[in-house]
């Protein structure tokens, strides 16, 4: 499977334009996570459990956009995107979005 956040492939012909494809998680804190990134806070520097934390999420969600785009016959995604939004106190949603297409 091919991901690009451009929208077209370099060396490849789009041939087929299958549709929107997207996956999300919603992840929580973690309340080890909150103590340590409260220590962080105080002596300053990266939050490194809350990185960790984004980072699992985006992968969840591109994951989850990669399955929806071979269910659908794809065999790439053009125009890929994250975005990130608060749902609920100490919860966000990660949705990484693009266009799923069959390439030759």
């Amino acid at each position: 499977m091919i991901v690009t956040t451009t929208d077209a492939i370099p060396g490849a012909t789009i041939v087929e334009t299958l549709g929107l494809v997207r996956g999300s998680t919603v992840r929580a804190r973690h309340i080890g996570r909150d103590i340590m990134a409260g220590l962080r806070n105080i002596v300053g520097g990266e939050v490194d459990e809350y990185t960790k934390l984004l980072a699992e999420a985006r992968e969840e969600s591109l994951q989850r956009m990669i399955e929806s785009a071979e269910s659908m016959g794809g065999n790439a995604v053009v125009g890929t995107r994250f975005i990130t939004a608060g749902v609920a106190q100490g919860a966000a949603e990660i949705v990484a979005y693009g266009t799923a297409v069959k390439t030759t």
